[in-house]
Order: C-alpha cells, then structure tokens, then sequence
C-alpha cells in the first residue's frame, strides 16, 4: 500500500485563535481555550476563562467536532482532539486550529502528531533558542504521511478504542477518589458519623475525640536533592520524587518517579527514604498537592512526607489534610516562592475521633485507594501498549487488521 507525503498546508486548514485585549474586544463574553487548557490527548475545563467576541468573529475564532487545537508555545506542538466537550468554545492567539481537508481523518490526523512528539519529530519546525515556539509559517510546513482514508479510519479506531479505555478509567477513578471524601465530609466536616445521634457534643467536640496537633499523631519529615555535579548519585533505582511528578500526576496514587538516584547519592544528601503509603505532600511554590506510592521512596526538599504514628489513621490523615490546603497556604511564608515550614505544619491543630471512628474510616476508604492503584497500573499498561503500536501504526510498518484491540489483549 502506498502513502502519501505532502506538508500540512497542502492537506490542511489552520489558523491562531482570537487576541486577549480586554480594552478592544467588544461583543458577548464566550468561553475560549488557552495553552493551559490544552494537554496531550485531553483538555482541561476546570479554569476556564471568558473573552468578548463579536458576532462576525464567532466563525472565525469558533470550535467544530474534529477540530485539532495545538498549542503555539508552552510545549509547542502539544495537542488534543475537539469533540464538543463544551457547546460554544472559542480559542485564543497561544493556540492553532487545525481543520483537516477530506483526504485526512482528523483523529489519524491527531495521532500523527503524537507520533511525531513521541520521536522528537516536530523539533526541526520550532523557532527559538531558549523559549521554543511553532508559529504558522513553521506548522504549514510539518510533514503528514497518510494511507487512504478508510486505512486512516481503522488505524485511527484502533488506537482511539486505547485513549477511550484510558479516559474510562480516568474517570473511574475520580469517581472513587470523590466517593472517599465525600465520606471524610460527611463523618468528620458535617460530624455525620455513625451513632452520632448518641454522642453528645461540647463546644464543637463530640464525646471521646480530642483536640491535638498534628506532631502528636504523624512525623513529618523533609528531603533533599544529592548534587548534580556527582553523576554517580544519578539513574540508580531509588524513586526520588519532585514536585513535578505529583503535580502532572491525575490522581492520589502514583506509580513511579521521573528521576531516580542512586544509594551513593541517597546517603550523601538530605533526603530519606519514607515507608511505601507515606503521604507525600508538597510544600513549596505549589503547596498542596498530594501522592501515595506502594513502594519505599525519597523526596527533594519540595515535601513534607508524613508518616502516621498509627496506621489506622492514614486515610483520616489524607483527607484531613486534603480539606486544609487553603489554610495551609495562608501559613506558608517566603519572599521567592511560598514554602509551609515542617514546625508551622506540626503546630496545626486536629480534631481527633476515637480509635473506633478511625479503624471504620480506614477500612471503607483505604479499599477504595487500592483500586484507584489497580485501575492506574491497568490505564499504564494501555498507554504503553498504545504506545508501541503508534509507531508501527504510523508508518505502515503494522497491518491494521492484525492488530489486536485492547479487550483481546486484556482476554
């Protein structure tokens, strides 16, 4: 089978999204996407901005199904499918529209340019020695191979039918996630907790809990980072986490690390290995984010890792410090970027339940963590066997109606 190879502008309709100029733009307020709504393969709609646009721009700088929305800088390159996640989505300058012409499925279309990120192949378009950019003239020039349109329809199928178990699962697990703090809310916010009508109540503290800090019921510790001149406290086995990883994380359970260190490099620096289900949270610039890993681990001074005096108490301790983020944030001090002290969070007070109301807790929410862990290693598993089709897929190097589904896979 033969496939065409012809640059993007020839196969292609694109164009960059609306101007932010509050002091010009007229018209109805819509929503509109910018580079941080845009992720690989997803859109992110919790932040959603609103922009002013006039009804003769509505065409212009409006979304339709299939619609490519790339960004221009950011991680230039970076890109996901538009498939009216959200009725009336405008886009901004940082961002490209890429419409297909009839020769080109949009979601082949789509995979070609993941394809080209996963081998470094938008690189030679970029401009920019130190802020890289992929301006239109650059992106008009991108180079597509393509079989004919039902090839591109079956390719496109199969590794769509990977990206919607993925998304699935996703989904699966905020909703586990949701479902354990709605119960921390119900039990330890609104004191819902069972047999609560036969427990009296002073001042706000039910009978048999207590008012401690959080030094009383958890040790939290710091980490560190080994010089990065010593290459032989780098690329060991150690799992060292760093902010990053749990922020690009999509969940509370995380897998592994991008970076790893070394024995050498563990014993030569302040960081200290924590248990495995030690509670990672980060502690500086962006406070508040939180991980559990199966596995023992190490941190850079980003974190406060806290490890429960007494394991029944470590999902109470999860959410409990989950719902004082913004209290967290209001004591955290620094000029350069915001940091929570290891003594300020061990100076926090807790309204502690009896042992009783904690091993019930414990036992409800920490099966519902346990299968957020087994759904992300299953979503893991896909991406990694998506990923190793894409390239054969692209290139027609793999037969597509060989090519088994994720379901045959899993049987």
């Amino acid at each position: 089978m033969s496939w065409s190879v012809r640059p993007l502008r020839e196969i292609a309709d694109f164009a960059l999204g609306k101007m932010l100029d509050q002091a010009k733009n007229k018209g109805e307020l819509l929503p509109y996407l910018a580079n941080i709504n845009v992720r690989w393969g997803e859109f992110d709609m919790n932040d959603l901005r609103e922009m002013r646009f006039e009804s003769s721009e509505l065409e212009r700088f409006s979304l339709k199904y299939g619609d490519i929305v790339m960004c221009e800088g950011g991680e230039p390159g970076r890109c996901a499918l538009w498939k009216m996640q959200q009725s009336g989505m405008m886009f901004q300058k940082a961002l490209h529209r890429i419409r297909p012409n009839d020769c080109l499925d949009s979601r082949f279309l789509y995979y070609s340019f993941l394809n080209l990120r996963k081998t470094n192949g938008f690189e030679p378009y970029f401009t920019g020695a130190t802020i890289k950019h992929l301006p239109r003239e650059q992106l008009a020039k991108v180079v597509v191979r393509f079989p004919d349109i039902k090839t591109q329809e079956a390719i496109a199928s199969v590794l769509e039918n990977y990206d919607d178990l993925i998304i699935t699962n996703q989904r699966r697990i905020q909703l586990l996630e949701d479902a354990a703090r709605r119960l921390y809310r119900e039990w330890f916010v609104h004191q819902r907790f069972p047999g609560h009508e036969l427990v009296a109540v002073k001042e706000g503290v039910p009978e048999g809990w207590a008012i401690l800090t959080l030094n009383d019921v958890c040790e939290a510790i710091g980490g560190g980072t080994p010089s990065t001149a010593r290459p032989e406290y780098w690329g060991g086995d150690v799992v060292w986490v760093t902010p990053t990883d749990v922020t690009r994380n999509d969940c509370l359970v995380m897998l592994d690390s991008e970076k790893k260190i070394t024995e050498t490099g563990l014993t030569n620096s302040s960081s200290k290995l924590v248990p495995a289900e030690t509670i990672l949270m980060t502690s500086r610039a962006s406070i508040g984010f939180f991980a559990l890993m199966d596995q023992p681990v190490c941190t850079n001074q980003g974190f406060i890792s806290i490890i429960p005096r007494h394991d029944n108490t470590r999902m109470f301790l999860l959410f409990n410090l989950m719902e004082r983020v913004e209290e967290m944030i209001a004591l955290a001090t620094g000029a350069t970027f915001k940091e929570l002290s290891k003594r300020t969070f061990r100076a926090l007070p807790v309204l502690w339940p009896t042992s009783e109301l904690l091993n019930e807790f414990e036992s409800k929410v920490y099966p519902l963590i346990q299968q957020t862990r087994l759904i992300k290693k299953q979503s893991e598993q896909l991406k990694r066997a998506r990923d190793l089709l894409l390239p054969k897929l692209m290139s027609g190097q793999l037969d597509v109606s060989g090519t088994p589904l994720p379901e045959e896979l899993a049987a």
